[in-house]
C-alpha cells in the first residue's frame, strides 16, 4: 500500500478519521465502475496500487487499511462536514448502480405475466438505508446520464424504474469496458424509458404488426392444420427486423444476411423479404415449379431481394437452412465474411449479419457457444452480429425453462464474449424499436456482437397440429385470453389519439386485400438490381468437361523460386529452414517434389492468376504433420512472413487461418463462405480426418445435400488426413465410408490422391474447372515424406489429374493374371512388397477418384490385361468401412463380365483400427500378402 499517497491526501481531507465506511463504499463503487465516483476520488483510488502490482493484496486488506487510517486521527487535521449526508450520497450512488446491475430482474418483460421472480432487495431504497424522509432531499446523481447533476431522491428512484424496470431489461454491467458501459447508459438513461417516435413511425409499426398477424391468420384459415411454425405471439419480430434493415441502410450498409430456423420464417419471407404470397400459397397447395433437384419444405427455403431504405437499397439474403436449429448461424457468418472480403469491408461497415435464435436452442445447442467464441477471432470476425432470440418461454411443446437451461436467462451464453443483452417485452413495439436501434448502433460502433431477447409467447404448439394444452395448461389458458400484439398496440394508439379506429380497420383491410391479390406486400421491396456475386459461369457444367491444366514450366519455376523467398532477417527454425532449402533444390531440379511443395505450388499458381484462396483449420499455417509451412515464424521476434502473400502486387488474396478449436462451427462457416465466393478456393482442413465427426450435421445437411435441396452450389474443399499408421483407433480413419454413402446425383467428389502431382492438379482443377461442387479429400499423413511419393516438375506443368492411375512398372500384359485395385497409402505397401517378391503377374491400378466413379478411366487402365480374370479390391480399412461396401458395384461394372472380384483387407470391426502396433503390423502384412499372393 502506498502510505504516502493516502496519508498526504487524508491530511487535507475533511473526512479523515470520521467516516471510514464512506471511503469503503466509494472504493466498492470504484471497483465496480471507476466512472461512478467523482474525479477527485477517482484520482485518489487510481493512485493506489493496481491489482496486478499487488496481486498478494486482497481487497479485505485495503479496507482494513482504510479503517486503520481513519482511527489514527491524532496524525491529521480533521475537518468534518456532515458524515451522515456524505454516507447517504454514497447510498444513492449505490442505488443507481443496483438498478444498472439488477434492474432487469424487475422489468416487465413477460407479456403473459407468468414469470414469478423474487423481489430484488437492492432495488429498494431502504436496502441502502434510505428512508421516506430522504425522498425529498437533493442528491448528486454522479454518472447517471439523465441530464441533471442533482435531483430529488424520489425523482431519481422514479426515473430508474422507468429506465430499467419497464418494457426493457438491459444487461450490460457484466462488460469490462467502461467506454461501452457508459455508451449504453447514455442511450438508455437519457430518454428515461420514454423513447419518442413520430406519428408516421408509429403507423409503420402498426402496419407491420398487422402484416405479421394478418399473414398467419390468412394461412390458418386457408390451410387449416398445415405446418407453418407460426410467429403469432412474437409478431414484433417483423417490425424489429425491418427497423434493423432501415437503420442499417441509413448508416450506409449495403447487404444484410439473415439466418433463422423455421419459427416465423414464412412471415419473414413474405413480410420482410418480399416473397409473393401467391408463391407461398402454391407451395402450401402442393404446386411447384419443375426445377432440378429434390427440393425442401417451404419453411427451410431461402430468399433474396432488395429493400429500399433512406440510405439507398440494401440487398437482403435469407439463408437456406435445415431443421437443425442453430447450425445456420456460422453459415451466415461465413457468407457475410465472404461478402465483406469481396467488398474490401475490413470492419463490417457494409455487410450486416442477423441471426434469429430460439430460446431453448440458443442455450442448448453447443454451436451457439462455438460461434460466439469465433466472433472476435481474426479469421472469422464479421464486425459483430445482431442476435435476436424469439423467446417463446417454452422450447418444444413439452419443455419448461427449468428443464432446458441452468441459467436465469436463455441469453446468458452471450456473456462469454461480454455482449450486451437487451430483454424486451414483445407486446411493446415501441420498446422493441428502441432497443433495436440501440443494438445496431452498438454493433456498428464497437464491432461486436449484441443480443436482443424478444420475450414473447407462442400462440400455437410447436406446430399447428400440436395440442399444447396437454403439457402446458396454465400457459395456454392465459394465451387464449391474451390479446394479440397488434390489438394491444392499436388500442394504445387510439387511446393516445395517434390514430383512429377507422385507420386501424383500413390498415387491416388493405393488407388482407394485398394477400388476396397475391403480389408482393412489402412496400420497401425492390427488384434485385444486382446479385451479390455472379454464379452464371458455374452453372450447367459436366464433370468430364475439359479444363486448362497445362502451366508453362518456366513460369512454374519462377513462381516456385518466389514462393521459397523470405527476408534474410527472418530467422527460421532449423527444421523449417531445411524444408525451404529442400524446396529450393526441388525448383532447381536437384530433387523431386514432395507433397508439401506440390501443394504450395498449386496455391501459388492460383493466386498468381488472381484467384482468392482461403484455408482454415486448427493447424493449417504450419500443417498438422509439419509439411506445409505457409507461415514462417521468425525465431528472433516471433514475427511472421507468408511467401504466398508476397508473390507480386497484383496477385490474388491468400489467407491461411489457424482456427478456433471447433469443427462444427468452423466447417459451417467455411461452407457459408464458399457458397458466397465461387471464384476462389475455400479449404477446410481437419487436424485429423475423424475430427470431422464433430461436424457431421454440416456434412449431412449442407455439404452433401445443399445443391439438391436448395440449388445452392458450393466448391468447398475438405482435407481429411487419413491412413493406418498403427497409432490406434483414433485418428487413423477419416471415415471414407460415410462420405461415399452420401454420394448420389453427382453431388460431390471423393478423392484419394497418391502423388504430389495429383494433389497439385486436384486443387487447381477445383478452381479452374467451371464446376462448383464439394471436394472431399482423404489426404495423407505418412505419405507426406514417403520416399516413393514424389513427382517431377514436369508432371505438374505438363500433366493432369488422373481419376485412375494405371500400372507404373514395366511388365508383360499377357503375363498378368490378377489386377489389384486400391486407393491411397496402401498402394505403396503393395508396390514395395510386389517388387520385393519380384512378381510380374499382378498389376496394381490406383483409383484416385472414388466418386464420381471414373468408369471409363478404370476400364482403360485394365484393358490390356486380357488374361486377367482375377480382380481384387485391397484396402487398409476394415471390411465394413472404407470403400468396399459403398463402391464394389462400381468396381464390378468396370471389370469384364467373366471376371471375379474379391476383397482383401482387414476383417469387419466395430472400431476403426486396432490399438496395438504389433497387431496393426500383422494385419497390414496379411492384407498385402492376401492381395498379391496367387492361389
Amino acid at each position: 500500500m502506498q502510505n504516502g499517497v493516502m496519508k498526504a491526501w487524508l491530511e487535507s481531507s475533511h473526512l479523515a478519521g470520521a467516516n471510514a465506511t464512506y471511503v469503503e463504499d466509494l472504493y466498492e463503487l470504484y471497483l465496480s465502475d471507476p466512472d461512478l465516483v467523482s474525479e477527485e476520488w477517482k484520482r485518489v483510488f487510481d493512485g493506489l496500487p493496481s491489482p496486478g502490482e499487488v496481486a498478494e493484496q486482497p481487497h479485505s486488506r485495503v479496507r482494513d487499511y482504510f479503517r486503520r487510517l481513519a482511527q489514527e486521527t491524532k496524525h491529521y487535521n480533521v475537518q468534518v462536514s456532515d458524515p451522515d449526508v456524505d454516507a447517504k450520497q454514497v447510498r444513492v450512488l449505490q442505488l443507481i448502480n443496483a438498478y444498472r446491475f439488477r434492474g432487469h430482474e424487475a422489468a416487465k418483460l413477460d407479456p403473459l405475466g407468468l414469470w414469478q421472480r423474487p423481489p430484488v432487495a437492492e432495488l429498494d431504497p431502504s436496502f441502502h438505508n434510505l428512508n421516506s424522509g430522504d425522498m425529498e432531499e437533493m442528491f448528486n446523481v454522479g454518472s447517471f446520464a439523465i441530464g441533471q447533476e442533482t435531483m430529488l431522491l424520489k425523482d431519481i428512484h422514479t426515473s430508474l424504474n422507468k429506465i430499467y424496470c419497464g418494457s426493457v431489461g438491459a444487461e450490460y454491467m457484466h462488460m469490462t469496458s467502461t467506454e461501452q458501459k457508459r455508451w449504453i447508459q447514455q442511450r438508455l438513461e437519457s430518454v428515461v424509458g420514454q423513447p419518442s417516435f413520430s406519428k408516421e413511425e408509429k403507423i409503420t409499426f402498426l402496419e407491420e404488426l398487422t402484416a405479421a398477424e394478418g399473414l398467419e391468420r390468412y394461412l390458418g384459415a386457408k390451410f387449416p392444420g398445415a405446418k407453418r411454425f407460426s410467429l403469432e405471439g412474437g409478431d414484433a419480430l417483423i417490425p424489429m427486423t425491418k427497423e434493423l434493415i432501415r437503420h442499417a441502410g441509413a448508416q450506409g450498409m449495403r447487404e444484410v444476411v439473415i439466418g433463422m430456423a423455421h419459427r416465423g420464417r414464412l412471415n419473414m419471407l413474405v413480410n420482410v423479404l418480399g416473397k409473393r404470397p401467391q408463391d407461398l400459397f402454391d407451395e402450401f397447395a402442393g404446386k411447384h415449379d419443375e426445377t432440378w433437384g429434390t427440393g425442401d419444405v417451404k419453411y427451410h427455403q431461402g430468399f433474396s431481394a432488395d429493400f429500399a431504405t433512406p440510405g439507398g437499397n440494401v440487398h437482403l439474403a435469407l439463408a437456406f437452412n435445415p431443421s437443425h436449429l442453430e447450425i445456420v448461424n456460422p453459415v451466415v457468418m461465413g457468407s457475410v465474411r465472404a461478402r465483406q472480403d469481396r467488398l474490401g469491408d475490413k470492419d463490417g461497415s457494409s455487410v450486416l449479419p442477423i441471426t434469429v435464435h430460439g430460446d431453448s436452442a440458443v442455450a442448448g445447442q453447443g454451436v451457439v457457444a462455438e460461434t460466439f467464441n469465433m466472433s472476435q477471432a481474426r479469421g472469422y470476425q464479421v464486425g459483430g452480429t445482431v442476435r435476436i432470440v424469439i423467446n417463446n418461454q417454452v422450447g418444444f411443446t413439452t419443455s419448461n425453462p427449468r428443464d432446458t437451461r441452468s441459467t436465469m436467462y436463455c441469453t446468458d451464453i452471450a456473456k462469454m464474449v461480454q455482449a450486451p443483452i437487451f430483454h424486451v417485452n414483445a407486446d411493446d413495439p415501441e420498446a422493441v424499436a428502441f432497443v433495436t436501434r440501440i443494438a445496431l448502433d452498438y454493433r456498428n460502433t464497437f464491432k461486436q456482437d449484441v443480443v436482443i431477447d424478444l420475450v414473447c409467447y407462442r400462440r400455437h404448439g410447436h406446430n399447428e397440429a400440436d395440442e399444447p394444452n396437454a403439457t402446458q395448461p396454465l400457459m395456454y389458458q392465459k394465451i387464449k385470453k391474451h390479446p394479440t400484439p397488434r390489438k394491444i398496440y392499436a388500442d394504445a394508439l387510439t387511446e393516445r389519439g395517434s390514430v383512429d379506429n377507422g385507420t386501424v380497420t383500413q390498415v387491416i383491410n388493405e393488407y388482407r386485400d394485398a394477400l388476396d391479390h397475391g403480389e408482393v406486400v412489402v412496400k420497401e421491396w425492390r427488384p434485385m438490381a444486382m446479385h451479390s456475386v455472379d454464379w452464371s459461369p458455374y452453372l450447367s457444367h459436366d464433370w468430364d468437361e475439359a479444363w486448362k491444366n497445362e502451366f508453362d514450366t518456366d513460369r512454374l519455376k519462377d513462381i516456385g523460386k518466389r514462393v521459397c523467398m523470405y527476408p534474410e532477417s527472418h530467422k527460421l527454425q532449423s527444421r523449417v529452414q531445411k524444408i525451404y532449402t529442400d524446396r529450393q533444390a526441388m525448383i532447381k531440379g536437384e530433387k523431386l517434389l514432395d507433397w508439401g511443395m506440390a501443394e504450395i505450388l498449386a496455391y501459388a499458381t492460383l493466386v498468381d492468376d488472381g484467384n482468392r484462396i482461403r484455408i482454415s483449420g486448427q493447424d493449417s499455417g504450419r500443417g498438422t504433420f509439419f509439411h506445409r509451412h505457409s507461415v514462417l515464424h521468425n525465431q528472433d521476434d516471433a514475427s511472421t512472413y507468408i511467401p504466398l502473400k508476397n508473390l507480386h502486387t497484383n496477385q490474388g488474396p491468400f489467407q491461411v487461418i489457424d482456427s478456433v478449436l471447433s469443427e462444427e462451427a468452423v466447417l459451417a462457416f467455411e461452407y457459408g463462405y464458399a457458397t458466397a465466393e465461387p471464384s476462389g478456393l475455400t479449404v477446410w482442413e481437419a487436424q485429423f480426418g475423424d475430427f470431422a465427426n464433430g461436424a457431421q450435421v454440416v456434412i449431412d445437411q449442407f455439404i452433401s445435400s445443399g445443391e439438391q435441396k436448395w440449388a445452392r452450389l458450393c466448391g468447398l474443399t475438405m482435407l481429411l488426413p487419413h491412413g493406418y499408421e498403427g497409432q490406434g483407433p483414433e485418428h487413423s480413419s477419416a471415415r471414407l465410408e460415410r462420405y461415399l454413402q452420401l454420394c448420389a446425383e453427382q453431388n460431390m467428389q471423393v478423392v484419394v490422391p497418391s502423388t504430389p502431382a495429383q494433389v497439385y492438379h486436384m486443387l487447381r482443377r477445383q478452381v479452374i474447372r467451371p464446376m462448383r461442387r464439394p471436394l472431399i479429400v482423404m489426404s495423407p499423413k505418412s505419405l507426406l515424406r514417403h520416399p516413393l511419393c514424389v513427382s517431377s516438375l514436369e508432371e505438374l506443368s505438363e500433366g493432369t489429374f488422373m481419376p485412375a492411375i494405371p500400372e507404373v512398372d514395366e511388365m508383360d500384359p499377357k503375363q498378368v493374371k490378377r489386377v489389384v485395385f486400391c486407393s491411397g497409402k496402401v498402394y505403396y505397401d503393395l508396390l514395395e512388397q510386389r517388387r520385393n517378391n519380384e512378381q510380374k503377374d499382378v498389376a496394381i491400378v490406383r483409383i484416385e477418384q472414388l466418386y464420381p466413379f471414373p468408369l471409363e478411366d478404370v476400364r482403360s487402365a485394365i484393358a490390356e490385361y486380357e488374361n486377367a480374370k482375377d480382380f481384387v479390391w485391397c484396402q487398409e480399412e476394415s471390411q465394413n468401412q472404407g470403400a468396399w461396401y459403398c463402391s464394389q458395384h462400381n468396381f464390378r461394372a468396370a471389370i469384364p463380365d467373366d471376371a471375379s472380384l474379391r476383397y482383401a483387407g482387414r476383417p469387419a470391426s466395430a472400431s476403426p483400427a486396432v490399438g496395438y502396433m504389433s497387431v496393426h503390423l500383422k494385419q497390414q502384412k496379411a492384407l498385402v500378402e492376401d492381395a498379391l499372393k496367387l492361389d
